[in-house]
């Protein structure tokens, strides 16, 4: 089958015209294959009745809502490359995505029209700005669209492109085709078994990678549906999941915290009986987090690992509760994988390297960045991933952090995961994240920021005396911080270096 997201739209229209697609809880509405299809050509023919031609960047800056999902569909299925923006971002960040992706069209909503209409002024260069509303029926009236030849789209051309976080610096724009779209949907599908009977539920936002291929393009390829409300919220959560008759929900280690720290009551077993599992990516998922929430609530949660380089799925535990393992992203999914030294040497089993990925869902480039594409690909097309981790035994991988946030205290290199997941155990805390800092004697200190859970109390002495027992003298955090959250991206990943660089 062709994997671009027309032809892949256009079967589930012609096989299941009227099956649901898309439930927007807010409004009620329910957005079918059918209908989504319908959408799709409109947005199309409108486009390219106003002058915008096949490949042309059309980005979004809206919050979630029943027509944020069918402009960023409709856009890659006409050939047009989806450029959503981050509505987190800094300014800066939002100005440099908006020139350096050349967008020459930005949907946005009332709520964030003016933010955009500064940062578009500023630029001194025409990017048209059509305003919708997120949960309208419909933006198009047919009768007054040009009738136009729908632009063809290759597996091969430009579909979505989507800028990293850039927390380190300029973010990245991942350029991925329609091939890698379609496959990481496909990806998703395969790991977790789908069907079009299976519905999730997802409130992550429409402006990452994760609520993009997983929730949104993984149903439309496997046929099933999605409930996409607004946003997050812990007391809505186990009522989306009954009332919408959902069989599996995509979240991030952040929501997971939030319901397994709720004060109210545990979902009532008749509201998640139809549930299969839920689905942690986009940040470690700490294991005592993991069997805490599984205790409590009685639902299997399978951890999983995606980059927006790759279109999400990389890596998968299986569906069969006995074969998971706590803290591992499990085991490629569609690609390869494998582990190397820096010198680029495979390591052996249990020893910590780069991972390096390969697959069809691999991301064709950084746009516009030929200096930065050529770093992340070795001469064999493997994709360096900047994450460190190993490979069991098993063939189960593990990442223990990223390389550039790896500590090296005294010669020594420690992963803050480590320092993390030994935090998660004590009973008064919520989320925890470690980071190296400068020191005169050592190079660097670990420096630990804590966010307690409600109502809870800990002293600094008293996680030091728990970290001394759980890691060792040498590996304590020198410094310890309470904080009411921890700086983190849309997917919930916290950002490490900005906890000792604002």
């Amino acid at each position: 089958m062709a994997r671009t997201v027309r032809h892949t739209a256009d079967r589930q229209a012609a096989e299941r015209p009227d099956k649901t697609y898309l439930i927007s809880p807010e409004t009620g509405l329910e957005l079918t294959f059918g209908e989504l299809r319908r959408q799709a050509v409109n947005l199309t023919r409108f486009l390219v009745g106003a002058g915008y031609v096949h490949g042309d960047r059309i980005g979004f800056y809206c919050a979630n809502g029943y027509q944020t999902a069918a402009v960023f569909i409709g856009t890659m299925y006409g050939g047009f490359v989806s450029v959503p923006l981050n509505l987190v971002s800094q300014a800066s960040q939002l100005a440099y995505v908006l020139e350096h992706s050349g967008a020459r069209l930005v949907f946005t909503d009332a709520e964030h029209a003016e933010a955009l209409g500064e940062r578009v002024k500023a630029l001194g260069r025409p990017i048209e700005i059509i305003v919708i509303d997120v949960d309208a029926e419909s933006l198009f009236l047919e009768d007054q669209l040009a009738k136009v030849e729908l632009p063809a789209s290759n597996e091969s051309d430009p579909a979505l492109l989507m800028y990293t976080s850039g927390t380190t610096g300029r973010p990245k724009g991942c350029l991925l085709t329609q091939k890698n779209v379609i496959s990481g949907g496909l990806y998703v599908q395969q790991a977790h078994e789908l069907t079009a009977n299976d519905r999730v539920l997802s409130s992550l936002p429409l402006y990452h990678i994760n609520g993009q291929i997983v929730a949104t393009v993984g149903p439309l390829v496997h046929g099933g549906s999605v409930v996409a409300p607004h946003r997050f919220s812990v007391s809505q959560f186990w009522e989306l999941l009954d009332t919408y008759a959902c069989t599996w929900f995509n979240v991030v280690p952040t929501i997971i915290s939030y319901l397994a720290a709720a004060e109210s009551e545990s979902a009532p077993k008749d509201r998640t009986a139809r549930v299969r599992f839920g689905r942690s990516a986009s940040a470690p998922l700490a294991p005592e987090l993991h069997r805490a929430f599984e205790r409590r609530f009685g639902l299997s949660i399978i951890e999983t690992m995606g980059m927006t380089e790759t279109a999400a799925p990389i890596f998968t535990n299986p569906l069969e509760q006995a074969k998971r393992k706590y803290g591992s992203v499990g085991k490629p999914v569609g690609n390869v994988a494998k582990v190397v030294t820096l010198a680029g040497v495979p390591c052996k089993a249990g020893e910590i390297g780069e991972l390096l990925v390969k697959g069809e869902n691999v991301m064709r480039e950084y746009y516009g960045n030929p200096e930065e594409t050529a770093k992340a690909f070795d001469p064999q097309g493997w994709l360096h991933t900047g994450d460190l981790g190993c490979v069991d035994e098993d063939g189960y991988y593990f990442v223990t952090g990223r390389l550039k946030e790896l500590i090296i205290k005294g010669g020594e290199n420690i992963a803050p995961r480590e320092i993390d997941d030994a935090l998660y155990k004590h009973p008064a805390v919520m989320d925890a994240a470690a980071v190296g800092i400068p020191d005169a004697h050592y190079g660097q200190e670990i420096f630990c920021a804590v966010v307690l859970k409600p109502g809870a109390s800990a002293t600094e002495a008293d996680l030091r005396a728990f970290c001394e027992k759980e890691l060792g003298r040498f590996k304590t955090p020198k410094v310890f911080r309470f904080m009411a959250d921890l700086p983190k991206g849309p997917s919930g990943k916290v950002q490490r270096l900005k906890l000792v660089n604002p």
